[in-house]
Parts: structure tokens; C-alpha cells; sequence
């Protein structure tokens, strides 16, 4: 028998934490690289709208990378879908215009749509239910961290090299993520590092009325479930923040704040350091009002609306006149999205079976994106004739729309 590794699922996690991180430097390498390449290509806004308009279709495939993930499992899917990311990212060096841009964005999306999925099957499998939220946190700090990454090393290779160098070190990066995670994953039935008492408290943890069944997923199914829609509803409301945060954050920085490239990389990691802290806030939240008697539900639904009140303060990005002031205000509102995103990402796996969770999640990330995707768009459109200020207060009024139908959909499931 081969040598155990006591917290085995912790590591599990950290892994995964790690493929995030990398799944989102490659995404926002772009929104940094923005203000250089727009001017080296001659990119408009609005066709840069178009540009990132493109990953968003691209990932609005997430019910089909989830469904096949939940067919071919994740240790050889998540692998396959992140040697594509890292290859497709080191082609954006090759690219001499939008179009080429758009396209590769597209496919790059198509791939990077089986990160969450990928994930939350992994926390589904390997984390009794009160370790649920935590373990999404953990996982989704990956998120953030691809977003602090991003500024240092876009700026560090446009300074040494040119903005294409920073799209071909970040793909390889992913090339490196896909091996170790080809190599070092088993699901918990088969891994052989982990130790009984681990396996059984796994095991322990697992509701019986959510256990796998035979049948493959059905996406009518789940369609018609309520629960299904109090997810996917108020993600397709909240997600545009952090599509706002990663590909348009440094744009607004320096076209309305005149924010010069080593401002950028000095300031534009900030909020994304303020929703790694959101990613362990949101559980804690849900944790602490559990231990003071609500449900694992009603817990959730609590710790997204407070999320969403914190939202609020988003809407005084544009108005405020400090530059720092601002800065102050996204690093909030990425801490709140955070705190509310992680909460209803984490519900899937506490509302559906285990071999339902992957096309639960993508087909809910189909609504998250195009909720990015449409609001990019406008943003898009519409920036130059009326700025950036009515989008920021309509972030923060989405989100509070966003907890109001998750009340009003999401039931607890009955146990079998």
C-alpha cells in the first residue's frame, strides 16, 4: 500500500485553486494587455467590445463542457480542456487584428468554460457538505489571484518584450497546470494517498438523497427544477461586475482616471486581492449563521444578500473624485462579489446529485456569461456617450435584484 497524505482533499483543492488561478490569468491578461495593444493594432472600444463579447459566447458553452465532464470525468477532462487554454493563449501572440482576436476569445472561452464545473464536481466528491463552502472559496481564490497575477506579469513582459510575450508566457503556464493535473489526480474511490479515516469522513458528510445515480444528466431535467433557476437567475445579475473587473477595470482606469501603465500595475491587482478575502468571508458567513440555527440553504441566501448590500457602495465608482477613492470602492465591490458569487456557486452542489453538478454548474455559468456578455456589450456601445458611471450603479442594483430571486426560487430538497 502506498504512503497516505493526511488532508489529502485539502490538497486536492489547493490544485484546483492553482488550475483557476492559471484559467484566469490567461482570461485577464487581455483586459491589462488592453490600453498597449489597442493602440499597437488599432482597436476601438467597440471593437474591443466585440473582442471580449467573443469569450463570452465562447463560455456561454459551459452546459455542454459540464455535461461532458460529468460523462468523461474530470481527470482526464479537466486536463484536455486546460492544455487547450494554454495552447489557444499563446496563439493571441500571433494575432495581427480584432477579428483574429475575437476568434481566438471564442475558442478560448469554449475551453476555459469547464473551470467551474470542473471545480465544483471536484468539491462535490471529495468535502462532506459543511466543507462545501469553504472548499468553493478556497478553490475560487484562484479566481482573484489570476486577476493579481495578471498586472505584474502583462506589464513585466510588455516592459521586457511586448504585450504577445505576456499571452504566450501565461498559455504555457496552463500547459504546465494540465500535466501535473493529468498526473496527480484519482477521484476518491481510487486515489491511492488517502487514508481511510479521511475516505470515511468524506464518505460521512455526503447527503444519501444527493448520491450519483445511474442515469447520465439530463438537461431537461434539470430545466425544469426551480432550484435550477434561483442559481442561474441571480448569477446571470451578478457576474457582470467581474467581467467588468477583469476586462474593463484597466480600460476605466486609464481613460477616466489617466491611469498610465505602471499605475496600472501598481493599483489594478488591488481589488482582486479584496475578493480573494470575499472568498473565505461569504462561507464564513454562511458558517456562522448555520452555528445560530438556520439551515445550510437559508444560511446561503443570507450570506448572498449580505453580499449584495455591500454591493452598493459600487455605484459611487464614477462619482466619487479621488482616484485612490475609486479604487477604494472596486476593491469593495469585488469583496462583496465575490462574497455573494462564491455563496450560489457553492448551492449547486447542495441542491443537485453528484453526477448532475457539472451540468448544473455550466448550465448556469451559461447564464453568469451571458450576463457578462450582454453587459460588456453595452458598455461597449454606450461608454462613450454616456461614461462609465450608470454602469457602476448598475452593478450594484443588479445584485440586490439577484437576492430577491434567490428567496423567492430556491427550496431546500427533500430528503429521500
Amino acid at each position: 500500500m502506498g504512503r497516505h497524505i493526511r488532508g489529502l482533499r485539502w490538497w486536492i483543492i489547493a490544485l484546483v485553486m492553482a488550475g483557476t488561478a492559471l484559467n484566469f490569468l490567461t482570461r485577464s491578461t487581455l483586459g491589462v494587455a488592453a490600453p498597449t495593444m489597442m493602440a499597437d493594432l488599432d482597436i476601438d472600444a467597440e471593437q474591443y467590445s466585440w473582442i471580449t463579447a467573443a469569450f463570452q459566447i465562447g463560455i456561454m458553452a459551459q452546459p455542454i463542457t459540464g455535461w461532458l465532464l460529468d460523462i468523461i470525468g474530470i481527470r482526464a477532462g479537466l486536463a484536455l480542456f486546460a492544455a487547450a487554454w494554454g495552447a489557444i493563449t499563446m496563439a493571441h501572440g500571433l494575432a495581427g487584428g480584432w477579428r483574429a482576436l475575437a476568434g481566438l476569445r471564442g475558442a478560448l472561452g469554449l475551453a476555459e468554460g469547464a473551470a467551474h464545473p470542473g471545480g465544483l464536481k471536484v468539491v462535490a466528491e471529495w468535502f462532506p457538505a459543511k466543507e462545501r463552502g469553504l472548499a468553493t472559496g478556497l478553490y475560487n481564490i484562484g479566481a482573484s489571484l489570476g486577476g493579481v497575477l495578471a498586472p505584474p506579469l502583462v506589464v513585466w513582459a510588455i516592459w521586457m518584450w511586448n504585450w504577445r510575450a505576456a499571452f504566450v508566457i501565461a498559455g504555457a503556464l496552463g500547459l504546465v497546470w494540465a500535466l501535473c493535473w493529468r498526473l496527480a489526480y484519482r477521484p476518491p474511490a481510487e486515489h491511492p494517498a488517502l487514508g481511510e479515516n479521511e475516505r470515511a469522513t468524506i464518505a460521512a458528510g455526503q447527503e444519501p438523497h444527493l448520491a450519483a445515480g445511474d442515469a447520465r444528466p439530463s438537461f431537461l431535467a434539470i430545466a425544469r427544477q426551480r432550484n435550477f433557476w434561483g442559481i442561474a437567475l441571480p448569477r446571470f445579475l451578478a457576474d457582470p461586475t467581474w467581467g467588468t473587473l477583469t476586462f474593463w477595470m484597466p480600460l476605466y482606469l486609464t481613460q477616466a482616471r489617466g491611469f498610465d501603465l505602471a499605475h496600472i500595475a501598481l493599483f489594478a491587482w488591488l481589488p482582486f486581492v479584496a475578493a480573494d478575502l470575499g472568498c473565505l468571508f461569504g462561507p464564513a458567513v454562511a458558517l456562522f449563521l448555520q452555528r445560530r440555527g438556520l439551515d445550510l440553504i437559508t444560511a446561503r441566501k443570507g450570506a448572498f444578500t449580505l453580499g449584495a448590500v455591500m454591493m452598493t457602495g459600487m455605484m459611487f465608482v464614477g462619482t466619487v473624485e479621488s482616484a485612490y477613492a475609486a479604487i477604494g470602492l472596486l476593491c469593495l465591490g469585488a469583496f462583496a462579489h465575490q462574497t455573494l458569487s462564491i455563496t450560489v456557486i457553492a448551492m449547486a452542489p447542495d441542491l443537485f446529485r453528484r453526477h448532475e453538478v457539472g451540468t448544473v454548474a455550466g448550465s448556469a455559468g451559461l447564464f453568469a456569461n451571458l450576463g457578462v456578455l450582454l453587459f460588456s456589450l453595452a458598455i461597449g456601445g454606450l461608454v462613450a456617450r454616456i461614461g462609465y458611471t450608470p454602469f457602476f450603479v448598475a452593478l450594484a442594483l443588479l445584485d440586490l435584484l439577484g437576492a430577491a430571486v434567490l428567496w423567492a426560487l430556491v427550496r431546500r430538497p427533500a430528503a429521500a
